[in-house]
């Protein structure tokens, strides 16, 4: 589904990933793991096409296209989706309106009509019910006032409804506590299908304790240093990175 090659990328002239290579196929979850700065969150940010980032070298194919030229909206049209650390505010426009237009606008890229209303309410219900959400949640402006947990099931929420082929969560259990990390990884393996894909972007085991991986890859300086499987990410619990950042540099 992802098909990665030798990825080089950076902002304002910093480069930071050194030749990225990596492949996900569709009903797999891979984990990537590492240091501070060591390129993880820049790499979702680069396959989901932000602005600021600049590629320099490789390629990126989703479903054997080639996306690299896509903006982000065009890539959202193909099926990516990322979750992001630190979800913005968006006052006025209510989560329910926000997901209806992001629906939409997808149909229309695609050449169909919007979903029925009839359709839509019955989908969103659905999902609220499986993401445990209250629906006067639904109701109130995206994001504004939300607790950190309220922002991280409301970004699942999201992915439920949209339905991606590939989905990205960049440090999606950051400043969740328990119940709330329980209930998001829950709608991320009620999602999890053998159509779709998801890369999880962590520092930390307890979220794979919910979230199973297929793999798991160490980023350092901008590289894919290491990969296993659930096993390494339990490994770097216990030992942490000196022992990764050692073997890089041998």
């Amino acid at each position: 589904m992802l098909h990665i090659k030798n990825l080089h990328a950076g902002i304002e002239g910093k480069g930071i990933l050194k030749g990225i290579n990596l492949e996900v196929n569709a009903g797999e979850v891979h984990a990537i793991m590492g240091p501070n700065g060591s390129g993880k969150s820049t790499l979702s940010a680069v396959i989901a096409g932000k602005d600021e980032y600049e590629v320099t070298d490789g390629e990126i194919f989703l479903n054997g296209k080639n996306i690299e030229d896509l903006s982000a909206e065009e890539r959202a049209h193909e099926g990516v989706f990322l979750s992001f650390q630190y979800p913005v505010e968006i006052p006025g426009v209510s989560v329910t309106n926000f997901v209806k237009t992001a629906i939409n606008e997808t149909r229309k890229a695609k050449g169909e009509a919007d979903m029925p209303a009839s359709e839509m309410l019955k989908k969103i219900r659905e999902k609220a019910e499986l993401l445990e959400i209250d629906r006067k949640f639904l109701s109130r402006s995206l994001n504004q006032g939300f607790s950190g947990g309220e922002k991280k099931r409301n970004e699942i929420f999201q992915m439920a409804m949209l339905e991606p082929k590939l989905a990205i969560l960049d440090e999606t259990d950051s400043g969740l506590d328990i119940d709330a990390l329980r209930i998001v990884a829950n709608g991320v393996n009620k999602l999890r299908s053998k159509d779709n894909a998801v890369i999880v972007i962590t520092h930390y085991q307890r979220l794979l304790d919910h979230i199973i991986p297929d793999f798991v890859h160490v980023i350092h300086d901008g590289k894919i240093v290491k990969s296993g499987t659930k096993e390494l990410a339990l490994e770097l619990e216990e030992k942490g990175y000196d022992w990764i950042k050692q073997e890089a540099t041998i």
